[in-house]
């Protein structure tokens, strides 16, 4: 089971996973990225997401990336657990703009 919802926090627009993040839930995952074109602040909260494999990965990176070069100012919350642990196996959290929490990913966005 698994959740993708869009939601707002000040000047920040959140992209939040839950559950299970895998190949059934990347086209959610794309979705909102999708969404998510043209917004000047975004977070990708991975906080509550217990799975993660490598096709979500792989729409995590591509919409971060992809909304960094169209302008937009990107964050990932990822604490530790099993969303960090994929990222921290890839080096991808150190490729990508990483936060430990919410509040500290939207300080560095200053929203």
């Amino acid at each position: 089971m698994h959740a993708v919802v869009i939601e707002q926090s000040g000047t920040a627009t959140i992209v939040r996973g839950a559950g299970e993040l895998d190949a059934f839930a990347a086209p959610d995952l794309a979705t909102a990225f999708h969404q998510l074109q043209g917004a000047t602040s975004v977070l990708a909260d991975l906080t509550r997401v217990s799975f993660m494999d490598s096709t979500a990965l792989g729409v995590i990176v591509r919409g971060v990336r992809t909304l960094g070069k169209d302008g937009a100012r990107v964050r990932v919350v990822l604490p530790q657990g099993p969303a960090r642990r994929i990222f921290e196996i890839t080096t991808l959290d150190q490729a990508l703009p990483v936060s430990a929490t919410k509040q500290a990913a939207l300080e560095a966005l200053g929203a």
